[in-house]
């Protein structure tokens, strides 16, 4: 960190990763809290030498040094490698001179190991929730111990098992499908126990926790999975408050996951605008509608299903938006992953049954089939995650209503502007090369702030306007504004 950056953070402060601290001749006693935070979450950095003023009602800061920062650096490293914590800790540390006083900052990485606890006491385990530290409850602990599993939970073999733990009903129609869509597959003549061997649902004829779920026979199933279970509900309302009555309508438990997502693609297809095409699930394997960007955001939730929490997996429809809710957190953050190509699925070989039928990306891009919704409906697709669930959310259009012809009428920069951000995210810098300007006055004041106005451009941060990562895209409206035009 260097003193442009922290002078930056202490005009805005990024919540989840930066702590200030005073420390003027000790380190503070609840430092270890802050440690403890950034290392189960996503890291982060502590400054020491800091105050803080929060009497007028918002936090004013303060650069006042500490005393004897050699010492204090000492013992905050060297707590950082002692017995204090249940595993060593690495830190970056910089030294920062302001005019003479001295600031120590100090980045805590997110440790590959969790939970990081102090005291030999797991109740010592803290993790980050906005600007502050919190104890990590129960739950949250016991998610954070699931997560050292992640990608691997589910290839465990579960001894006893064996080929005929599976419904025959779920393999026969999975193959149907696997040679109807993916038909040069070269495991589609083989007999059903050898095609089993081959693609990983059996294991020396053992299955995994993965291959159990997805076709295991129900009994099973409840032995092995507990708490195994898909709830889809339909509420007729905006919420539970408002709904006439709960709901209208409630899947009944199925055996396993192949049979939850066969049932559950053809009911959400109530809810898309899209052609028929031949094929058991309403669509080809190139369909490029509606449902195919919902039937994407249904595999994910089954791939990165939490299969070992109190938590259901819940599909919630609602009058304007579908829900798809998992257990577990995202093991990305929602503004990495739209941006970028990964694929960490917690269930890995449950996304490897779907790709070999064709019902799922290649690994990575599911998310731009998920966020092709905004671009087919005009409507957003929302992502929100903690350590204890994730929801993915897609609004949907209003039916029965026809929908307006869209133009930002204000100004031709209006236009111009929304037309050249397209799909992609710019900082106003970005932006500015874009349309050609040097004049940061005249962009702001005739092409971004009014396409702000108008509804069409949106910043990633709108609660932190001068954020160091602040970009700007375009909106619903103005996704759907690009699509007229090229219509």
């Amino acid at each position: 960190m260097t003193k442009e950056e922290l002078l930056i953070k202490l005009r805005n402060i990024e919540w989840d990763d930066f702590e200030v601290k005073e420390a003027k001749g000790e380190l503070p006693k609840n430092v270890w809290d802050t440690v403890s935070a950034f290392a189960n979450t996503s890291g982060g950095w502590i400054v020491l030498g800091i105050h803080e003023d929060r009497r007028k009602g918002k936090s004013e800061y303060a650069i006042t040094g500490v005393g004897n920062p050699e010492k204090i650096e000492q013992d905050f490293l060297g707590t950082l490698r002692s017995q204090k914590f249940n595993l060593v800790i690495p830190a970056i540390a910089e030294k920062l001179d302001f005019d003479g006083k001295t600031v120590l900052a100090f980045y805590i990485p997110s440790s590959e190991i969790k939970p990081v606890y102090f005291n030999g006491n797991l109740s010592n385990t803290f993790i980050r929730n906005g600007s502050g530290d919190q104890h990590a409850t129960d739950a949250e602990i016991a998610a954070i111990q699931r997560d050292q599993a992640f990608g691997s939970r589910s290839e465990i073999v579960i001894h006893g098992t064996s080929f005929e733990d599976i419904n025959p009903v779920s393999l026969d129609t999975y193959r149907q499908t696997v040679k109807m869509f993916n038909s040069g597959f070269a495991y589609n003549h083989l007999l059903n126990e050898e095609f089993c061997e081959k693609i990983g649902v059996t294991r020396n004829g053992e299955l995994t926790y993965g291959s159990l779920a997805m076709f295991g026979k129900r009994d099973t199933v409840q032995r092995h999975i507990y708490n195994f279970w898909v709830d889809y509900i339909e509420i007729p309302g905006l919420s539970y408050n408002d709904a006439a009555q709960r709901y209208t309508f409630r899947m009944q438990e199925q055996e396993n996951l192949w049979e939850y997502y066969n049932l559950l693609i053809q009911r959400l297809r109530n809810y898309t605008d899209n052609p028929f095409t031949p094929g058991p699930n309403g669509f080809s394997p190139d369909d490029d509608s509606q449902l195919y960007c919902l039937r994407e955001g249904l595999v994910n939730m089954l791939a990165h299903a939490d299969m070992f929490s109190t938590i259901h997996s819940t599909i919630r429809v609602y009058s304007n938006r579908i829900e798809f809710q998992n257990a577990g957190r995202f093991i990305d953050s929602p503004e990495s992953f739209r941006k970028s190509i990964t694929s960490m699925p917690r269930n890995p070989n449950i996304i490897k049954f779907f790709r070999f039928a064709k019902l799922a990306e290649n690994a990575g891009y599911g998310i731009d089939k998920i966020m092709n919704w905004e671009n087919l409906t005009g409507e957003k697709v929302e992502f929100f995650t903690n350590r204890l669930q994730t929801t993915v959310t897609y609004y949907l259009p209003q039916r029965g209503v026809q929908k307006k012809v869209i133009d930002p009428t204000s100004t031709p920069q209006v236009q111009k502007l929304t037309g050249l951000i397209g799909q992609s995210q710019y900082s106003v810098k970005e932006l500015m090369e874009l349309v050609e300007l040097t004049d940061r006055k005249n962009f702001l004041n005739n092409y971004l702030n009014p396409a702000i106005s108008e509804g069409f451009i949106e910043p990633l941060y709108p609660d932190s306007p001068n954020h160091p990562k602040q970009k700007y895209r375009l909106t619903g409206k103005g996704l759907e504004w690009l699509k007229q035009q090229s219509e």
